[in-house]
């Protein structure tokens, strides 16, 4: 579900995908807020080891020696890049985030944040003079400026939750941000009076009276509403501009003449059981007037203004209550008239829009093939590829992914990676690109990962081709048949690429080799190969995975006698589809899974979608077409041994679908484990090195259980 940019204010801030290809969203604090993430991490390689070599292999250990790119903002002139770099600290295991600055001339990078607490969100002025950011130096995320001419940064708000969607005013003199503004939310009864001094009482009530009411990664929401606020660049008091029982999110854009700012937001009465809806609004900042634009149904969103002012480009799509859409590039006068689709025959969908400085064109990044790349998309329609090798989508797992930003000169930066090396910020610029940073080099230079081959297969279904990505164990040699792992993407509308993946080399490390592919329902297809799920998922996407893995038995690489099956969220609900069709798979992890359709729809944090755009109904509707597509009425047929796998504080698919799967598979006799991940989410399974590496190293293990008949190569000396 990647064109869920509409999904009701409660989770204007979450992606309702059966996924979470692990990046943390930009406008979130990291883990380690309180970490120092100018000074060099200590990692893993920095402690040393006693061993008598160095270990040529990738191992969970070296999860901590890793760093990634992310948000490169180019400057106006396109002389400088801020942008966030992410890197491990084997101390608190978690995820530190600093922004650096490069000089793209000379190629020079300095920390902008220096010793301050984790930093993201880099925006630059319009004049390019100083650079906003948030930062929680000091514990709680603000609003920070800094001037680059002396390197001075002044916090300018102290603010009681994040800010977010940071804007600035195109005279420079303010800054636009959205932030929740909680309430005491519904009030019932109340604990007796006359507590004694010194009592210990139980905690009050927890009332809760959304739809929505606990959202992943972010837990049992605090009662409140997103809005939008204004505050001098310079310093001084806030001011909020919106207001109501609505969420008002961004991304937040001005009217030339900082007059208005444009926002995509429901403000409907049903927001909360309407989740594929948002209009585009014209907020006046000096009255709190606003003016609805758009009125179709279904989302229209993230609005960008041209530089003349004169038209507004935003993204949307009409609601035909399918599961997936492709989203539309559309641009309006800035009063909402003579509203054009310039992608109606592009069967891709145009995201993180952009204005070329001359306004004749928008600049948007797509996934196509399971790539992603930057288009320029002018005003006639006409479409040409500008940048390509965008990637950034996580770390775990090979996900499309990655952002872009343009300069007034049409200097384009964006993260890139290759199957062996995660993203970097890269430069784009008449017909050239640079490689910027090299983030990973120490690593890179000691170890020896695994090739990553593309391979194709027609479906046994109806022929259609399947893209399949093969990740081969270091020292592989043609001809050599090793035991396969089928890897396979949540979503299930996502898409999986030519990506580094931890996971991937951690289990060809192991001696596997490892399937990553996209079959129907998977994204950067076109709209109806996604919708090829649409209602029946799992579905005919099972005989997609069974073609493409026999093409890796035919290609002599797969041995057939040592297959195995995982994969996360959606991946885990195929994964338990599988084994309940076929006894083909040595064993299987089923890692945070859908199992019982009906349980999902009605726990999860997308209740008002699930049901209606997935299944077609709400569960007392119709409760055959629920139970027909749930691994559980598969049960009974599972023989495999089969490892059960979720986060502890999963609210996507919560904890209780993979306990039921688990109690199933042990009540019938299979072969089974439950392993839970503590304090860890949905999207946040491997957010944590240690846990990552663990709940890789547990897979391999219960793999290595049930592999007969081959030994791996050894795991340590200087291949």
């Amino acid at each position: 579900m990647t064109r869920l940019a509409a999904l009701g204010a409660s989770l204007s801030a979450l992606t309702l995908a059966l996924s979470a290809p692990g990046a943390v969203a930009q406008e979130t604090p990291p883990a380690s807020a309180a970490s120092a993430p100018g000074a060099a991490p200590v990692t893993a390689s920095a402690m040393g080891s006693e061993s008598s070599g160095p270990n040529r292999r990738f191992t969970g250990a070296d999860l901590f020696d890793l760093a990634i790119a992310s948000d490169p903002q180019i400057s106006p002139d396109g002389s400088q890049i801020a942008y966030v770099r992410r890197s491990n600290d084997i101390m608190t295991d978690s995820t530190r985030s600093a922004i650096w600055l490069i000089d793209t001339k000379r190629g020079e990078q300095v920390p902008v944040t220096g010793t301050m607490g984790g930093a993201f969100s880099p925006r630059w002025s319009p004049d390019g003079t100083r650079l906003a950011f948030v930062s929680t130096e000091g514990g709680s995320a603000q609003l920070w400026v800094r001037w680059m001419e002396n390197g001075e940064s002044v916090r300018l708000t102290g603010l009681p939750t994040s800010p977010g969607s940071i804007a600035w005013s195109p005279s420079g003199d303010s800054i636009a941000y959205s932030m929740l503004v909680e309430n005491s939310g519904m009030q019932l009864g109340s604990q007796p009076q006359g507590k004694p001094e010194g009592a210990e009482w139980a905690a009050p009530l927890e009332i809760y009276d959304l739809v929505t009411y606990r959202a992943d990664g972010a837990g049992y929401l605090k009662p409140g509403f997103e809005k939008i606020f204004v505050v001098p660049a310079a310093g001084g008091a806030p001011r909020q501009l919106t207001f109501g029982p609505y969420h008002d999110g961004g991304p937040l854009a001005w009217s030339r003449d900082g007059r208005t700012i444009y926002f995509g937001a429901n403000r409907n009465a049903d927001w909360q059981t309407d989740p594929v809806e948002s209009e585009i609004w014209a907020l006046d900042i000096a009255s709190g007037a606003l003016t609805q634009l758009t009125t179709r149904d279904g989302p229209d969103s993230s609005p960008a203004v041209s530089p003349d002012g004169r038209l507004i480009a935003y993204t949307g799509f009409d609601d035909a209550g399918r599961a997936y859409e492709n989203a539309d590039l559309y641009v309006m006068n800035a009063d909402g008239s003579n509203v054009r689709n310039l992608t109606q025959d592009w069967d891709f969908s145009p995201d993180g829009l952009r204005w070329d400085a001359d306004g004749r064109a928008v600049y948007a990044q797509y996934d196509v093939g399971g790539e992603t790349r930057v288009a320029r998309i002018a005003l006639d329609g006409s479409v040409r590829d500008v940048a390509s090798g965008l990637s950034g989508g996580g770390l775990d797992r090979p996900y499309t992914g990655g952002s872009f930003s343009v300069a007034d000169n049409d200097a384009i930066t964006f993260t890139g990676g290759t199957t062996a090396r995660p993203a970097e910020v890269k430069l784009a610029k008449g017909g050239d690109t640079r490689t910027l940073t090299d983030l990973n080099r120490t690593l890179r230079e000691v170890k020896s990962l695994g090739e990553v081959r593309k391979i194709t297969a027609s479906s046994s279904f109806d022929g259609q081709p399947i893209d399949g990505w093969l990740t081969l164990p270091p020292g592989y040699r043609d001809g050599q048949r090793v035991p396969l792992i089928l890897e396979i993407h949540g979503g299930p509308f996502a898409a999986y690429g030519p990506h580094f993946a931890t996971d991937n080399q951690l289990y060809a490390a192991a001696g596997y080799a490892v399937l990553s592919a996209n079959p129907r329902g998977s994204t950067s297809y076109g709209e109806a190969f996604a919708n090829g799920i649409d209602k029946a998922y799992p579905g005919n996407d099972y005989f997609d995975l069974m073609s493409i893995v026999d093409r890796a038995v035919e290609l002599g690489i797969a041995d057939e006698n040592a297959l195995f099956v995982t994969g996360g969220s959606g991946g885990g609900a195929l994964t338990s589809w599988i084994v309940g069709k076929t006894d083909r798979f040595k064993a299987a992890a089923a890692q945070k899974p859908v199992i019982n359709w009906t349980t999902q729809a009605l726990t999860s944090d997308g209740a008002a979608f699930f049901g209606p755009y997935w299944i077609g109904a709400q569960p007392w509707e119709d409760p055959e077409a629920f139970w027909k597509v749930s691994p559980l009425s598969l049960v009974g047929n599972v023989e495999t041994p089969t490892l059960v796998v979720v986060g502890s504080e999963d609210y996507r698919t919560p904890v209780s679908e993979s306990e039921q799967y688990y109690t199933a598979l042990r009540l019938r006799g299979v072969p089974t484990a439950l392993v839970k991940v503590p304090g860890a989410s949905h999207g946040g399974i491997a957010a944590r090195p240690s846990q990552s590496a663990a709940k890789a190293a547990a897979i391999l293990a219960w793999f290595d259980k049930y592999r007969t008949g081959w030994t791996p190569p050894a795991a340590t000396g200087t291949e």
